[in-house]
């Protein structure tokens, strides 16, 4: 397929984690299926993406762009006059790589690089995570030469000859970790509680409140393991110690995996990368999503997972400590409706989503 060299993989998007880990998924797959694959991440300057394509063994680069969306005038004025410049930056990384396709994951970068390739006439594919896609990805829908969708619900966003359903891929140690049997433990449960990289505050206060307040009681016998977003950290992690609570705290957990591994129960926003994980994993959820994404597209990926079953959605205005410690005691006490929500969550994982976006891009990789 590749000719005499090895494939080159194109991969560019950014500014969450949600959009990087899918990226990192699909690159995994394509050197586990094509050993000696060349992988160049095209992304933002963030430091924690650069340190998580190290971690995976991965090299990136990154051009001057900054989003458009929910900018003040002299801010867009700004973002929409570096553009030139993107292009022209993506254009001589495209050169120097010579990818042989390049695969779009969302965020504002993804833009600039995918026009890029298609300029130069190199196959193009953008994945799509929300139920509700990205300006970068609704502007480039009409000239890439395919779409991954994750999600079933297209809502006429895209062009449908150009779909394909593939699923949101997860990490391989996710991936690895779903294959176990994990036995309902003997005593106490543990909630795992996800704030997300954006918008974590509210939840943090909220799950704090519940734990430490008028339903501490309530919740007494519960494990707690609560990723909180660095600017939560210490005051979380004052807060549980103050009331006894014994939690386990952390910005955000490395080793995701092992943190999954021990969980009965998610309390979490509804990013489609961690529902994506909760579905392929089979755990149950109660989500919060985040109100302010773009186009509210939080709520319309919660929303895909609660019409299946394995999920309850309470929206953040909604929601008081008082409720939550009481939703959460509510499903922490019934082993019977857990387990009906976890079986209703896997199915409505697409477990092979990594590898059906390598067959999205090999076949244009043959077709070239």
């Amino acid at each position: 397929m590749s000719g005499r060299r090895p494939i080159h993989l194109m991969l560019t998007g950014g500014g969450t984690g949600g959009h990087l880990f899918p990226a990192i998924a699909a690159a995994e797959a394509f050197c586990t299926e094509y050993p000696g694959t060349q992988v160049l991440f095209v992304g933002t300057k963030r430091k924690m993406d650069a340190v998580s394509l190290g971690n995976h063994g991965f090299t990136g680069c990154s051009v001057d762009c900054h989003g458009l969306k929910g900018k003040n005038p002299i801010e867009l004025v700004r973002a929409l006059l570096v553009l030139p410049l993107s292009f022209v930056q993506a254009i001589g990384h495209i050169r120097r790589f010579r990818p042989d396709v390049v695969l779009g994951v969302g965020g504002y970068v993804t833009g600039p690089v995918v026009a890029a390739a298609r300029t130069l006439g190199i196959p193009t594919v953008i994945h799509e995570q929300n139920s509700v896609p990205g300006l970068a990805n609704r502007k480039l829908a009409a000239i890439v030469d395919r779409i991954c969708l994750s999600l079933p619900d297209n809502d006429g966003f895209f062009p449908v000859r150009k779909c394909v359903l593939t699923g949101n891929p997860v990490r391989q140690g996710i991936a690895d970790l779903a294959r176990r049997v994990r036995p309902e433990p003997a005593t106490g449960l543990t909630v795992v509680v996800l704030g997300g990289s954006q918008g974590a505050h509210a939840l943090n206060m909220l799950v704090r409140d519940a734990f430490c307040g008028a339903g501490r009681q309530r919740l007494g016998g519960l494990r707690l393991i609560h990723q909180t977003g660095e600017k939560d950290e210490a005051e979380i992690t004052a807060s549980y110690r103050q009331a006894g609570v014994p939690a386990e705290v952390a910005a955000f957990f490395r080793d995701m995996p092992d943190v999954y591994g021990r969980a009965d129960l998610v309390v979490s926003r509804a990013g489609a990368t961690t529902l994506s994980e909760l579905a392929v994993l089979g755990l149950p959820a109660l989500l919060v999503p985040y109100p302010f994404a773009a186009d509210n597209h939080q709520e319309k990926n919660a929303e895909y997972y609660v019409r299946g079953g394995g999920a309850l959605m309470v929206r953040e205005k909604d929601l008081t400590a008082d409720l939550l410690a009481e939703q959460i005691g509510r499903l922490a006490g019934d082993q019977v409706v857990r387990a009906k929500m976890g079986a209703a969550m896997r199915q409505a994982a697409l477990p092979e989503a990594a590898q059906a976006i390598v067959a999205v891009c090999r076949q244009l990789i043959s077709g070239r």
